[in-house]
């Protein structure tokens, strides 16, 4: 049976977790274990960083200027190959984080970063936060166990691409990125491009399983960035490996 990791299963709604540092710090699932104690501790060494869309946070090799809370908006992090292909490796939306590993590890920037809109994230200083864990046993614990919840949608990721086929991957993202559980259409969170680099796919494969998708009556696009889930459960089984069955009108 496929389950959605409440801890860090992605918010693709886009609904703003706030716009004031406090706001955009309660709504963290990293720092979802964070007694308001540790909150308040965070407060005072935060800062709200404005970033327009297409807007370049960092590049790979730049020295981490500290972990970055989303309160609104969009960023992907992706890295280029020598060749020049992208790879998305993750989108970052309201109430998740990026860089923090970098900023923990007191290591440089490993990727890209760029805005997909407009967005606003609380930032934390590297050199600040670091001395907040150096100075806080209960601060540390605390932030180790919203660690482990990110690692293990992490490994839920790479799970994706190791064990699961193109339709399995398709599926399972679109799942997550649902709203309203087949209630009603939805957006797409990212650029088809950027979706498929994500989920390490083409283009051409990403449009010709979603039209599969489609044709099997599991989702219907109403318009080419709008997908609307028609029967949720068969597309659970399809997510978990089984193949998709083909509509009853067709059959």
């Amino acid at each position: 049976m496929w389950i959605k990791s409440a801890e860090f299963a992605p918010d693709f709604s886009g609904t703003p977790v706030g716009q004031t540092a406090s706001d955009i710090l309660k709504h963290c699932r990293l720092f979802a274990a964070l007694t308001p104690l540790s909150i308040s501790r965070l407060e005072p060494i935060t800062r709200l960083v404005h970033l327009k869309k297409g807007q370049q946070v960092f590049r790979p090799g730049d020295a981490c200027p500290g972990v970055y809370v989303v309160g609104s908006g969009a960023v992907r992090i992706y890295k280029i190959a020598l060749g020049g292909k992208e790879h998305v490796l993750h989108f970052a939306y309201p109430g998740m984080t990026f860089a923090e590993v970098a900023a923990i590890g007191r290591f440089p920037c490993p990727a890209y970063a760029e805005a997909m809109e407009d967005t606003v994230c609380a930032l934390l200083p590297t050199a600040d936060f670091r001395r907040l864990l150096q100075e806080n046993h209960d601060f540390c614990l605390q932030l180790m166990d919203g660690m482990c919840g990110w690692v293990r949608h992490l490994v839920g990721v790479l799970e994706d691409v190791v064990l699961r086929d193109a339709t399995g991957r398709v599926a399972r993202h679109l799942l997550h990125a649902d709203p309203s559980q087949g209630r009603a259409a939805f957006s797409l969170p990212a650029k088809k491009k950027d979706l498929a680099s994500h989920l390490n796919l083409t283009s051409e494969t990403l449009s010709r399983t979603l039209r599969r998708l489609a044709e099997c009556g599991l989702i219907d696009m109403p318009h080419p960035q709008q997908i609307r889930i028609l029967d949720f459960a068969s597309l659970t089984d399809v997510a978990e490996g089984a193949p998709p069955a083909e509509s009853a009108e067709e059959g």
